[in-house]
């Protein structure tokens, strides 16, 4: 015991004796640093940095790097990593269906990307082969006729929207419902078109679970755009704008997920001549023995990390939130909830050796503005995911400059593209930055939250990056 207290007392002296020590290319790198957040358009802003060398530890540079800020979708690094920490590199999504007797069954997992239009892309698979999997599957057993479809998304609790996010734009994709069973991003996709003088909306997918109404406005000259808004009865929209030629398609967020899936597979059914004669019912179920599984949809977790991490998306990260919840053992009685999520999330941070008082967690994507973190603390979860057995299932997921991601049309000359991966934030004066510079073989690692910010933040935070790698390439 006194052995690892002392071993505890040397890893935080050599922490805070590091960064007295000023290499003459650390004190390059501060020089640039301080000369691109000093810049006249950044007088207002507040930064939170810290530069470190990812194999040794060593702290190149910092600034404010203790003070907790608003972290947009910087939030997504520390709730990947520790998903990537909790759960383990191949921890899979495993959503099942089945018949239960005469009855349909569908047990879900959390899965954020079933019907997700871009993993479907990405694996050559059709819009809607889910839907017609389940069918050729029931066909094949034989099934001409089922009672109710019973839908079971109970691995995560029914708080399916965040309360601390923007009530006026929870019919945006980013805003969208986190439910035990999603399917196609919780989102139905609009496009609008003008057919000699008429609109006329198409939706995918093809459904009668929402109810539009379309108040758009056919035009023949002039702007173009259109949107669209909630009203007090669920999942019923009205379309609103001017179209000219074509607008779309724009995703709108619809309400309650696991009816939505529910629905989407009875109208496939009816579709199919397969009957359905009972009811579609939300509750959990625990089959047994006369449960016969007909199909299980599998998702591992590397799909996840790569739609949350490179292509921002906020369902990947608060799935990935809850499903820590969902299986990490506890007593509270609060499995699969944010709550125990964020918990959890504070403990992994509490286990990298970050004071509480430079983090606040709230949500899993960043869109709630009452999260914090320090710089200090995006560095050390990078540090972990860098010097752990998972560097690279976890640096696949993040964006690449110049290449792919938030950052694709960032860094397109050399020598930075492609050497900078990382992960962007934005709400509304909130920038961020942060991921890690290869350079000559070495890998740097950076964090920046710009608070308080502006447009120019953004290419202040991009400078950053540049300036890691221009000082050491030499």
């Amino acid at each position: 015991m006194k052995q690892s207290i002392t071993l505890k007392k040397v890893f935080a002296a050599v922490f805070l004796v590091l960064p007295l020590i000023a290499s003459p290319a650390a004190a390059g790198l501060a020089a640039r640093i301080d000369s691109i957040i000093n810049r006249q358009s950044q007088q207002n802003a507040q930064y939170s940095i810290s530069v470190a060398d990812a194999q040794t530890g060593e702290v190149l540079y910092s600034q404010n790097d203790r003070q907790a800020m608003i972290p947009a979708s910087n939030m997504k690094i520390i709730t990947s990593a520790a998903a990537v920490h909790y759960l383990g590199a191949d921890y899979e999504y495993v959503t099942r269906v089945g018949l239960w007797g005469d009855r349909l069954v569908i047990i879900g997992s959390g899965d954020p990307l079933l019907g997700d239009d871009v993993t479907d892309r990405r694996n050559d698979r059709k819009p809607d082969w889910l839907l017609l999997d389940i069918v050729e599957k029931l066909k094949a057993a034989g099934v001409t006729s089922i009672s109710d479809i019973i839908v079971d998304s109970t691995v995560f609790d029914d708080r399916r929207v965040h309360p601390s996010w923007p009530v006026d734009q929870l019919n945006r994709w980013y805003a969208c419902e986190v439910s035990g069973v999603n399917y196609h991003g919780n989102c139905i996709d609009i496009t609008a078109r003008n057919v000699g003088g008429r609109v006329i909306l198409d939706v995918m997918p093809d459904t009668n679970y929402v109810n539009i109404r379309n108040d758009i406005t056919a035009v023949n000259s002039g702007d173009q755009a259109v949107g669209s808004y909630r009203t007090n009865t669920p999942n019923r929209i009205i379309a609103f704008g001017r179209c000219r030629t074509s607008q779309g398609p724009f995703k709108v967020a619809i309400e309650r997920p696991a009816a939505f899936f529910g629905f989407l597979v009875y109208e496939q059914l009816v579709r199919s001549g397969i009957e359905v004669t009972g009811e579609l019912l939300e509750k959990s179920v625990t089959p047994g023995r006369d449960f016969d599984k007909i199909a299980e949809y599998r998702t591992p977790l590397a799909d996840v990390l790569l739609r949350c991490n490179e292509d921002s998306l906020n369902l990947a990260a608060e799935a990935l939130m809850k499903t820590i919840a969902a299986n990490v053992p506890n007593d509270s009685g609060a499995a699969g909830s944010w709550q125990r999520g964020s918990e959890l999330m504070s403990e992994y941070l509490a286990w990298l050796g970050i004071n509480p008082e430079q983090y606040h967690i709230d949500d899993g994507s960043g869109l709630s503005r009452e999260n914090r973190l320090s710089a200090t603390a995006i560095k050390r979860a990078l540090l972990n995911m860098h010097n752990s057995g998972n560097w690279q299932l976890y640096k696949q997921s993040l964006a690449v400059a110049g290449e792919s991601g938030t950052i694709n049309r960032y860094f397109h000359a050399e020598p930075y593209r492609g050497n900078i991966v990382g992960k962007t934030g934005y709400i509304r004066g909130v920038r961020s930055f942060s991921g890690v510079c290869t350079v000559n073989g070495k890998d740097y690692i950076f964090a920046a939250l710009a608070n308080n910010s502006n447009a120019n933040s953004r290419t202040a935070l991009n400078d950053i990056a540049k300036a890691i790698i221009d000082e050491f390439s030499g």
